[in-house]
């Protein structure tokens, strides 16, 4: 017997409803708001949307197994991050960043590569657990997690399987093989060597263990050059994979054209970018994903000029780049907020951008990122009576409820006085 849920009475209900396509444009201010609004969902899936009036006298409502109370609050699609390192160091609580230098830790390549090796996978995993967690509480509920601090083959197949038992466990998650950032000790000196390493050995043995859906590249001054970058990921396109970029973050490098004409589902970062890298940018079906967080706290010298992106036609997805010896926040409420002050966005941009065309940007748009039907009952419910509050609640945890594929798995506990 189906196990049907009724969500009722929601302030507004954020369904996302629009273009089949990545939201550019004005479409990215549209949310789908459904005033009083209620949704069915049966087995996970969601079965109606719409006034809470007409959903809970359907025959189906009336003999939910569930039913969720949602009077003054706000119910929209659970957050979904597209750029995290998941899987990383802990802080180095002794660096600069105590005595109040904003710059970058140095050697975090080699910090984060050493980490890895000298922790088992089953620890590397209950850190890991820990962590979507956290982000479960804060009501992000698909995440994409990187590898690339493996460094060598061992470290990077360790990641993998790890981020690979993590999702058989039932978190959204979304496994990249990040090409590592920079070339062990072992290959020191010798990078066009490392590099046919990766495209001749690593790139076939990931493939054939179907260990990630993405192959990411660092494009960038301390990683790899635009030619090197493409090397890497027209060979990961010859596997069947696809593909990503971090680019133009540090640095311009002349890497947007490139991703675009190779087809890369998104390019990440984007900081340094020019008013024509946008363009090409806003003319292609490739998302661009930025990430306000690490900015906001010193590690890039400029907020990505989401605007300017956003004017030029940009489809563009916001993510937290989570990484816990950088940037450690699970809060895509947070990120909005940034998104809000520092980089132009309206509410509604900032939203779209951390749900459905985040969807776009791991390519799990057709299950999830909206409040239709035949979609994945992924939603969120905030405790405030309306959406535009988010940006003024800065670093505060709104969810009072996260659901993924239809179960309650976060409830927001009592205090005890």
């Amino acid at each position: 017997m189906a196990q049907t849920v009724l969500v009722r009475g929601a302030r507004q209900l954020l369904t996302l409803h629009g273009p089949t396509g990545p939201r550019r444009g004005d479409s990215m201010r549209q949310l789908g708001v459904i005033e009083d609004g209620a949704l069915l969902i049966s087995d996970g899936i969601i079965t109606n949307v719409g006034p809470t009036r007409r959903i809970e006298n359907l025959a189906e409502a009336r003999v939910a197994s569930e039913e969720i109370n949602a009077s003054g609050r706000v119910v929209m699609p659970g957050f979904v991050d597209s750029h995290t390192h998941l899987i990383a160091a802990p802080p180095r609580v002794g660096d600069l960043r105590n005595s109040g230098d904003r710059s970058p830790s140095k050697g975090a390549a080699f910090y984060n590569a050493e980490h890895i090796r000298r922790t088992s996978g089953p620890s590397l995993a209950f850190q890991a657990k820990r962590h979507l967690q956290g982000f479960l509480r804060h009501g992000t509920t698909t995440v994409e997690v990187k590898t690339g601090y493996g460094l060598d083959e061992t470290g990077e197949m360790k990641m993998l399987r790890v981020i690979a038992q993590l999702a058989e466990s039932g978190f959204g998650i979304v496994p990249s093989f990040l090409t590592p950032h920079t070339p062990p000790p072992e290959f020191t000196g010798n990078l066009e060597a490392y590099l046919v390493w990766i495209r001749d050995h690593v790139l076939p043995k990931v493939k054939t263990r179907r260990l990630a859906q993405f192959v990411d590249t660092f494009c960038d001054p301390s990683g790899y050059s635009v030619e090197h970058a493409n090397l890497l990921l027209q060979a990961a396109r010859r596997l069947g994979f696809e593909t990503k970029i971090h680019a133009e973050q540090s640095v311009r490098l002349g890497a947007v054209r490139m991703a675009v004409e190779m087809g890369a589902t998104s390019i990440d970062g984007l900081n340094q970018i020019d008013k024509s890298d946008a363009m090409v940018l806003g003319q292609s079906q490739t998302i661009g994903v930025v990430m306000p967080g690490p900015t906001y706290q010193g590690y890039d010298s400029r907020m990505p000029p989401a605007r300017m992106l956003i004017d030029e036609g940009a489809a563009l997805a916001l993510a937290s780049g989570f990484n816990p010896s950088v940037s450690a926040t699970y809060n895509m409420m947070t990120v909005i907020a940034i998104a809000c002050t520092h980089m132009g966005m309206t509410i509604e941009e900032a939203i779209t951008a951390t749900t459905i065309n985040g969807a776009f940007a791991v390519m799990s748009a057709p299950r999830i990122g909206s409040l239709v039907f035949g979609k994945d009952a992924d939603l969120i419910m905030l405790g405030v009576s309306d959406y535009r509050e988010i940006p003024y609640q800065f670093g505060l945890n709104l969810v009072a409820l996260t659901m993924r594929k239809g179960q309650v798995i976060y409830r927001e506990g009592a205090v005890e006085w």
